[in-house]
C-alpha cells in the first residue's frame, strides 16, 4: 500500500508539476506583462488606453519587452506600421532569449518603404547564436492602414510565423539529423521601432526621410500562452490542410527572397533546406 500511495503522489506532483509550469496570460496586460526596455518618452498610451503608440524621430527610436520568458508558446498582437514614407525604418517584433553571443531569437521585422511600394516582412531564426536565416515576403495588404494580428508559435516540433492567421515561415525540428533547433533557452517577447537605413530598404539604398518625422507605430490585443517548463503549449506537429494550402500560396506569390535558394551566399545549402523546412 505504501508503494502503491508513493507512485499516486508521483504522478499527482508531476501532474501538478506541469500545470503549474505554464504560464498563460491571455489576453496579457500590456502594464501587468510588459516594460518599457529605452526611451520610455518614446512610447505612451493611446485610444483610450487600449493601444500603444511607438515614436520614432533623429533623438531616439524606442521599444519593450516582456516581464517573463517562456520556453515554447504562441504570441501574437495586432500591429499598425508606419504609414507613408517608411524607407529606413524598421517596427520588430521578435522573442529573445538575452543570453548575448549563445541567444535563440525569433525575429518578425518589419522593413519600411517608399510610398506606393509593399511592405516587407522579414523572419529570421537565431540558434545559440547563430542567425543568416531570413526569409522575406511582401505583404498583400496595407498594413498602416489598420491593425493586423502577428503570430510567433513554437514549440519541440515545429516553429510557425503567421500573418492574421496565415502562415508564412515554418521551420521544424531536425535534430535526428544534427540540425539546430530552438527548444533550450527560454525567450522573452520584444517590440521596437528603430531607424536602420543602412539595410532596410532595398539593401540600404533608400534613406530614411527626416523630413517626415516622427515615424509612429501602433500596438494592441497582446496574446501570451507560454510554458516556463519542459512542455510545449499546443505541441502540433504538422500545419493542418488548409494552413499548408495557405502556406505554399504565400511561398509561391509573395516570397521575395529565401535565404536557402540564395546560392551566392550558401553555395553548398544549409542543412535544414534539404531537410524540408
Amino acid at each position: 500500500m505504501d508503494f502503491l500511495r508513493n507512485i499516486l503522489l508521483f504522478y499527482f506532483l508531476y501532474n501538478l508539476m506541469l500545470f503549474t509550469s505554464i504560464i498563460s496570460a491571455k489576453p496579457a496586460s500590456f502594464q501587468q506583462d510588459f516594460k518599457v526596455t529605452w526611451a520610455d518618452s518614446h512610447l505612451k498610451f493611446v485610444e483610450g488606453g487600449n493601444a500603444i503608440q511607438l515614436k520614432l524621430d533623429q533623438s531616439s527610436g524606442c521599444g519593450f519587452a516582456s516581464k517573463y520568458k517562456y520556453l515554447f508558446g504562441r504570441v501574437s498582437m495586432k500591429i499598425k506600421l508606419v504609414p507613408g514614407d517608411s524607407a529606413g525604418t524598421v517596427t520588430a517584433f521578435y522573442m529573445n532569449s538575452d543570453t548575448g553571443t549563445k541567444r535563440d531569437e525569433l525575429d518578425i521585422e518589419f522593413l519600411g518603404n517608399r510610398s506606393g511600394q509593399p511592405y516587407t516582412l522579414q523572419t529570421n531564426i537565431y540558434i545559440n547564436g547563430k542567425g543568416d536565416r531570413e526569409q522575406r515576403v511582401n505583404l498583400w495588404f496595407d498594413p498602416s492602414l489598420d491593425y493586423h494580428t502577428y503570430t510567433i508559435s513554437w514549440n519541440h516540433y515545429i516553429t510557425v510565423f503567421f500573418v492574421d492567421q496565415v502562415p508564412i515561415r515554418v521551420y521544424k525540428n531536425h535534430e535526428r539529423r544534427e540540425i539546430p533547433y530552438p527548444k533550450s533557452q527560454p525567450m522573452g517577447i520584444y517590440s521596437t521601432l528603430w531607424e536602420a537605413d543602412d539595410w532596410a530598404t532595398r539593401g540600404g539604398l533608400e534613406k530614411i526621410d527626416w523630413s517626415k518625422a516622427p515615424f509612429f507605430a501602433y500596438y494592441k490585443d497582446f496574446e501570451i500562452e507560454g510554458c516556463s517548463g519542459a512542455l510545449s503549449c499546443a505541441a502540433y506537429q504538422e500545419l493542418t490542410p488548409t494552413q499548408a494550402r495557405s502556406y505554399r500560396w504565400i511561398r509561391v506569390n509573395h516570397m521575395v527572397y529565401d535565404y536557402c535558394a540564395d546560392k551566392s551566399r550558401f553555395p553548398t545549402p544549409p542543412l535544414e533546406c534539404t531537410a524540408g523546412i
